[in-house]
Order: structure tokens, then C-alpha cells, then sequence
């Protein structure tokens, strides 16, 4: 079976969105709360700098929306090789998270060519 998206999401709720924070989400939570050791702060930095330059930021994403955004399985396996030090950065910090992969993603509002948003919706439900 093919899936064409996939998310790298903790078990934590996002207060804005009902649903799993992102991976970034976690890892900014754990800067802003003094948890992450400076060393991996530069190293997520570094990291999150890079997929701010090479990465469009959906519309959805800069007006503060309640979106969701899973990349392209297509079009991103290198975006989620890139990912692999934050995933690392999690599970030293004892952070849950799961890659989730699947074809249903919800309403699309944003696409690119290597993600989407959809319409965050009330929870777990709409995963």
C-alpha cells in the first residue's frame, strides 16, 4: 500500500488545534519551557532554520489558523531523512511521538508541492 502523507506528531494536545502537536511544536514547547539542553536547542535551530528557507509556510500557517500539515510522501523523503536528529531530540528528552502515515487527511485549505493543511477539527477524531 501506498500512503501519500505522513506527520511526525507527540501525544501532547495543541491547545490551538484539538489535535497532536507537531514535531516542531514539541520541540519549541520544550525550549520555551528551559527543558532542552543548549546544545540540541542549536541543533533543533539549525534544523527548524533550514525548513524555514527551503519550505513555503502555508498561508493557513502564518495568519495563525487552526491547521494541520502532513508532507507529500512523494515528494519529501528527504524532508523527513532531515527530520530524523529531531526525532532523536525527542526520545532523549523522553517526548512521545508517532510518524503517522495515511491517505486521509481531512479538508485541504493550502498545497504545495511538498505539503498541505487541512481545517484542524475538533480532536482525535479527524486523525
Amino acid at each position: 500500500m501506498t500512503f501519500n502523507y505522513a506527520r511526525i506528531q507527540g501525544r501532547e494536545i495543541s491547545y490551538a488545534t484539538g489535535n497532536p502537536k507537531g514535531i516542531f511544536a514539541l520541540c519549541w514547547r520544550m525550549i520555551y519551557d528551559g527543558q532542552m539542553e543548549k546544545g540540541d536547542e542549536e541543533r533543533f535551530r539549525e534544523i527548524d532554520d533550514w525548513f524555514k528557507e527551503y519550505l513555503p509556510e502555508p498561508g493557513p500557517c502564518q495568519r495563525n489558523e487552526a491547521v494541520i500539515t502532513y508532507f507529500k510522501t512523494e515528494t519529501t523523503k528527504d524532508m523527513l531523512e532531515k527530520l530524523k536528529p529531531v526525532m532523536c531530540l525527542l526520545e532523549k528528552y523522553k517526548k512521545p511521538y508517532d510518524l503517522i502515515y495515511t491517505n486521509f487527511v481531512g479538508e485541504i485549505i493550502y498545497e504545495d508541492k511538498w505539503q498541505v493543511a487541512v481545517r484542524a477539527g475538533k480532536g482525535k477524531e479527524n486523525l
